[in-house]
């Protein structure tokens, strides 16, 4: 059946972003092109009310260049929207007007609830927050968009004026920022969340953010933790490190920003509001963590769009295994042997864990591991382990974040050949504590690969009992397995190194 070509534009008060996509007949899209303009249509609206003639130029270029590259991609339909700046401007609708006329296509103008359903809509659609009470914000340039939810369910919509270049234009005037003027802002913030949220304070666990301050504090934290992951998308941030980035970039003028790592220049001089509107909002409603959502507004059009032609498939919802499974299935993977590999991983886990203090999230990170752990034969059998790490590090796993993503990498890589050592580049950046976690899943899965040596799913671990330093697995096969516990006991190395213990495997 015929793929579909879809493409979304956002019109926002900082840039102009469009995505093109390409989606296939179960609903599945991949990205073919990610373009953004920085326009600044907000710039001085806050003053005279108008879009700036000069601005109004920047967003017709823009938006030309766009339908060039949407022509060239043979797109089926577009989506586009104008947001907060248009919305607010005395002559928005006249430079709407103009934009559509050269894009050859209508652009909606949306109200700031329907920018708060695009976030949320593309936030549920990468995230597995069941049975968490949470928060998706959106910071844009003219508006800050907040969605209270409970797992997949949303409870409220609100929109506030509170976006990056609109409080920076009213407060930040001085270079460096004055202190007087940041405290001037975040009194601000305080009062038009207190306007909004009467009554008994909503408290949520944690934040998924999107938008460019976002993406930009995901950047500048992997910078400081001194992490190199593919992505920020699904990155935890701490509040404490936004407190910290905060402090460091007031003390710095905007020359001085636009060189600071992880951070696009072009947007040195509205970081500051950005993130303090970040800081006060975790405040407000009690949340220590925030995770980053990297796509946003532009991947919510693109799946309400999908949604509204009847392309998006039926089904159970999208969780992290159903997504390890269709990404292993892409790699044509052996799912017999990965699934018994799995099962016995699990097993050994579910023996060792309470011992080890190994927990619920890193019995999840073995299972991805195991099932993955041999997708590198679809690249080449040499060295099949390390094209399993390359492959499992770039890929888009639903529901991990980017360091779980690595742990998952490397624990696959280490289920043949050398053992992790300080000296390989990746298993070297780690933190201890993280590199614990390699060695003893590591060590989990590479026994459980011995244990199918012949790939036939004959043996079973049907107990485990400990006397001293010594593990004795019992094993339970359907015919004679002294070719697995051959293989076992030729794979047992990382597991003895890691949990500081002796392997003896016999037959029930």
């Amino acid at each position: 059946m015929k793929k579909t070509r879809l493409a979304a534009i956002d019109i926002g008060t900082n840039s102009i972003r469009c995505i093109v996509v390409e989606v296939d007949p179960q609903g599945k899209f991949t990205v073919l092109d990610d373009e953004k303009a920085t326009v600044r249509l907000g710039e001085n609206l806050s003053k005279s009310g108008l879009i700036s003639p000069v601005a109004c130029g920047r967003a017709v270029d823009a938006v030309g260049r766009i339908q060039k590259l949407i022509e060239g991609f043979n797109v089926d339909e577009v989506v586009a929207v104008a947001t907060s700046a248009i919305r607010n401007a005395l002559n928005g609708r006249a430079l709407v007007d103009d934009l559509s006329q050269g894009l050859g296509r209508e652009i909606n103008v949306i109200s700031g609830q329907e920018e708060a359903e695009l976030a949320a809509i593309s936030a549920l659609y990468n995230f597995d927050m069941s049975g968490k009470r949470y928060a998706m914000i959106d910071i844009g340039g003219g508006s800050v968009e907040i969605v209270f939810a409970l797992g997949n369910h949303i409870e409220e919509y609100f929109s506030l004026d509170l976006g990056a270049v609109l409080m920076t234009e009213q407060f930040f005037t001085s270079d460096p920022i004055r202190m007087s003027d940041y405290d001037d802002f975040r009194r601000h913030v305080r009062n038009e969340l207190k306007k909004v949220f009467t009554g008994e304070r909503v408290v949520v666990q944690s934040f998924i953010g999107s938008g460019g301050t976002i993406t930009s504090l995901g950047g500048m934290v992997m910078n400081m933790r001194q992490q190199d992951f593919t992505s920020v998308h699904g990155y935890e941030v701490l509040r404490s490190e936004v407190v910290h980035l905060l402090a460091m970039l007031m003390r710095k003028d905007v020359k001085a920003r636009r060189v600071v790592p992880g951070l696009n220049p072009e947007r040195a001089d509205i970081i500051v509001a950005g993130l303090g509107v970040v800081d006060e909002l975790m405040k407000f409603f009690g949340a220590n963590l925030l995770q980053v959502n990297e796509r946003g507004i532009r991947e919510g059009l693109i799946l309400k769009a999908i949604k509204r032609m009847g392309i998006m498939q039926n089904g159970s919802q999208r969780t992290w295994r159903t997504s390890v499974l269709e990404f292993a299935r892409s790699c044509h993977y052996d799912e017999s042997h990965s699934r018994h590999v799995a099962n016995l991983a699990l097993a050994i886990f579910e023996r060792v864990a309470e011992e080890s203090v190994l927990k619920k999230s890193e019995r999840r990170m073995l299972e991805a591991a195991a099932l993955l752990h041999d997708i590198g034969y679809f690249i080449s059998y040499n060295s099949h382990h390390k094209h399993s790490y390359h492959l499992i590090r770039h890929a888009d796993l639903f529901g991990f974040t980017p360091r779980e993503r690595e742990i998952i990498a490397q624990i696959a890589r280490y289920h043949r050949k050398a053992l992790p050592k300080k000296k390989h580049a990746e298993f070297s950046q780690l933190n201890d504590k993280d590199r614990l976690l390699v060695n003893r899943l590591g060590g989990i899965l590479r026994l459980a690969d011995g244990l199918d040596r012949r790939r036939s799913g004959l043996v079973e671990v049907v107990d485990l009992n400990r006397s001293g330093d010594v593990y004795t697995f019992k094993l339970l096969g359907t015919e004679d397995i002294s070719v697995e516990i051959f293989g076992g006991n030729a794979k047992r190395d990382l597991f003895e190194k890691s949990f500081v213990c002796q392997v003896k495997l016999i037959t029930g």
